[in-house]
């Protein structure tokens, strides 16, 4: 495909999103991209907080971070390139120890996955012998190999559920923790004590530094200007947020909710980027744009990065193999529970 045929194929799809001038230069890339993909037998990966204009143009898959670990594990590429943050990366390394793993960033790093390191687990174990450790995929290779098993936020509960015993270790979100601490009836606890409590969630302060910025302030704006609007909230939002928003789940989830909803609009209180996709892949559903929160770190992957990463061959992400065996066995048994399929979306009951 040309430059032409990708900017008319762009257009099609971003025209009341991206600038057209940004549109033509960006399919030039584009192009450029596709060529050196074929050439390196290479897989592009996109998450579903990449820009527009790479989201439309290049990947091979997009989705969450489930969805991307399957595809990581299955692809018979010889290069993976990563169009998401660098733990993402570390994770397809992990599956597919074989591939050139390329991340089209220097850094590319995530506040939450930052907020917890290998020893903060080990001194969690002694701390609580014998609770297993349900570690969230944001967390790097380090903290999944000191875990028993990893969890998205599409599964965190039927990870947590799918475990022996009433009581786990559950790291770094502590939104999420308190979230499927709701959803699975459990006590959750952020106390470092040496006793171990019955049916309980023992947690991690970590946030991520998007979603927390959310608030049921927000939420009440948007309804006092626009009554009839379904408010959808990332499972990392704070438990009063999720409260107050009309459906709660992961980014697909979050997708099907609006190709499925009969509501007249919709406000999405996830990375703003991911919104800008779901508005231009659903043109008939009028999106509020009232969101304004970027994400520093998957703002660093661009088109025009992920094109110096198929050129220079940069960044290749490494995992010590004494670090990967573990991690991958903890993320070989969160591939293993899967997702539980999701209902039809509804909204809730309407409030009074």
């Amino acid at each position: 495909m040309d430059a032409d045929a990708i900017y008319r194929k762009m257009k099609d799809r971003l025209a009341d999103i991206v600038p057209d001038f940004e549109l033509r230069i960006k399919a030039e890339v584009a192009e450029k991209i596709l060529r050196l993909k074929r050439e390196r037998n290479a897989v592009i990966l996109a998450h579903n907080y990449m820009e527009p204009a790479l989201y439309c143009s290049v990947p091979d898959f997009s989705g969450d971070s489930l969805e991307l670990s399957r595809r990581a594990a299955e692809t018979g590429a010889d290069v993976i390139v990563f169009c998401g943050v660098r733990f993402m990366a570390e994770t397809a390394k992990i599956l597919a120890p074989d591939k050139t793993v390329l991340l089209p960033a220097e850094v590319a790093g995530c506040s939450l996955a930052a907020s917890i390191t290998a020893q903060d687990v080990r001194d969690l174990r002694r701390r609580f012998p014998g609770i297993p450790v349900v570690s969230y995929v944001n967390t790097y290779a380090e903290v999944k190999a000191e875990s028993d098993i990893c969890c998205t936020s599409s599964n965190a509960a039927a990870v947590v559920e799918s475990l022996d015993g009433d009581t786990v270790i559950f790291v770094p979100d502590e939104y999420l923790a308190r979230n499927v601490a709701a959803q699975t009836g459990k006590r959750i606890v952020f106390e470092r004590t040496a006793e171990t409590p019955e049916n309980t969630m023992i947690g991690w302060l970590g946030r991520c530094e998007v979603h927390e910025k959310f608030s049921v302030q927000d939420i009440e704006n948007a309804r006092r200007q626009f009554p009839d609007v379904a408010v959808l909230a990332h499972p990392e939002c704070s438990p009063e947020v999720v409260a107050a928003a009309d459906f709660s789940g992961s980014t697909t989830a979050m997708i099907r909710f609006v190709e499925q909803t009969e509501a007249a609009r919709y406000l999405m209180l996830t990375e703003c980027a991911m919104g800008d996709n779901v508005a231009a892949a659903n043109p008939h559903k009028e999106m509020l744009r009232l969101c304004s929160v970027r994400c520093p770190h998957m703002n660093e992957i661009t088109l025009e990065q992920t094109l110096r990463a198929l050129e220079q061959d940069r960044q290749r992400i490494e995992v010590p193999e004494p670090i990967r065996r573990p991690a991958s066995r903890a993320i070989e048994r969160m591939l293993a529970v899967g997702s539980p399929a999701d209902p039809v979306p509804r909204l809730r009951a309407k409030r009074s």
